[in-house]
């Protein structure tokens, strides 16, 4: 199993400690290195910022969403950025929510999220392969466009820069099990939110046999420290914010997630805790049971115990969320 530094999207500005904790991760030896975009900072600025300061960790989005930008555009940021890093990237994404879809970048949120994911990757990945112009007849991604809003003067394309890898790394973020079926079969991985290391196979069903070199890579909020129950108080806040205030109440991945694992009540009033603007109180009324199932926090003997429990099962990368070097360092010794 193979870990990486999860440093997720920045908050009310850039984070001083992100480059030092990538070149720390770097120097640890972590294989990975990943950035995130909500509604503020991009995934793909902060991790060239990054790229320019390392030399070997590899570089991931986790997740660029989909809404943000045309599959195209989104090939050409990962190409771009491959060819600067000597061939580093990988691209994760993610398809968000209606919310964030329609509220932040202004466009319909795809009423056949599957289709609008399958038809992303597939420009994508022909851009990379660049074996001739991109052509899709699809329902949301058409290539050349063919709206009725259109020209018609659409010409078919391919890219100008030769791709510097075709078979460049592309991971989807999913967690409906209609999306993660359809994940194993058009993704080379697969990036989980929560990820239960005792119940994963219960709550996600996923095959006896996965597709070979098939990458997956859960988060995980990890804390070094003798009080477990301050240590979770972090994870808490997550995932308030997540399953609170990341979806409308009738439309919630993170809570239906949350329902699916055992917690469907909670989640529940997570969210009304959180429209009614008590966010503190949302926070405090996440269980700790369950914030501790899904993270690595404690005294070093209690995260190495748990440790194992990750390693047993089908986690091929564990992508860890912590600002704390100290506890980068325990995890690289204690997986090593």
């Amino acid at each position: 199993m193979r870990l990486g530094l999860a440093l997720g999207y920045w908050g009310r500005g850039p984070s001083a400690a992100h480059l030092d904790l990538a070149r720390e991760a770097e120097r640890l030896g972590y294989d990975s290195v990943w950035t995130a975009e909500a509604w503020g900072s991009d995934a793909f600025t902060a991790l060239t910022w990054i790229a320019a300061h390392t030399s070997r960790i590899r570089l991931g989005t986790a997740v660029a969403q989909m809404a943000a930008r045309t599959p195209t555009a989104t090939a050409m940021h990962a190409l771009t950025l491959d060819h600067l890093s000597g061939g580093r990237m990988m691209l994760g994404l993610g398809l968000s929510g209606p919310q964030v879809v329609e509220g932040w970048y202004g466009r319909p949120f795809p009423r056949s999220p599957l289709t609008a994911t399958r038809e992303y990757v597939d420009v994508i990945r022909q851009v990379l392969r660049r074996e001739g112009p991109v052509t899709l007849d699809g329902r949301f991604h058409a290539h050349p466009y063919a709206g009725d809003d259109g020209t018609g003067l659409g010409k078919a394309l391919k890219p100008i820069t030769h791709p510097l890898r075709a078979d460049l790394p592309v991971l989807l973020g999913a967690e409906g099990p209609k999306n993660i079926a359809q994940t194993l079969t058009i993704a080379d991985g697969w990036l989980p939110l929560y990820w239960s290391p005792d119940r994963w196979a219960e709550v996600y069903a996923l095959p006896g046999t996965l597709p070979e070199g098939f990458t997956i890579a859960p988060m995980v909020r990890a804390q070094l420290c003798e009080d477990v129950t301050a240590g979770l108080l972090p994870v808490k806040g997550m995932l308030g914010f997540y399953i609170g205030g990341m979806g409308h109440a009738a439309r919630n991945f993170h809570a239906d997630l949350m329902g699916r694992m055992g917690y469907g009540k909670e989640a529940a009033r997570i969210q009304e805790l959180f429209a009614a603007g008590r966010r503190e109180e949302a926070v405090l009324a996440v269980p700790d049971a369950f914030a501790d199932e899904i993270s690595l926090v404690g005294p070093r003997e209690r995260i190495a115990g748990r440790l194992d429990a990750w390693r047993r099962g089908p986690v091929t990368d564990l992508l860890v969320t912590s600002p704390d070097p100290a506890t980068l360092r325990v995890l690289a010794d204690l997986n090593s």
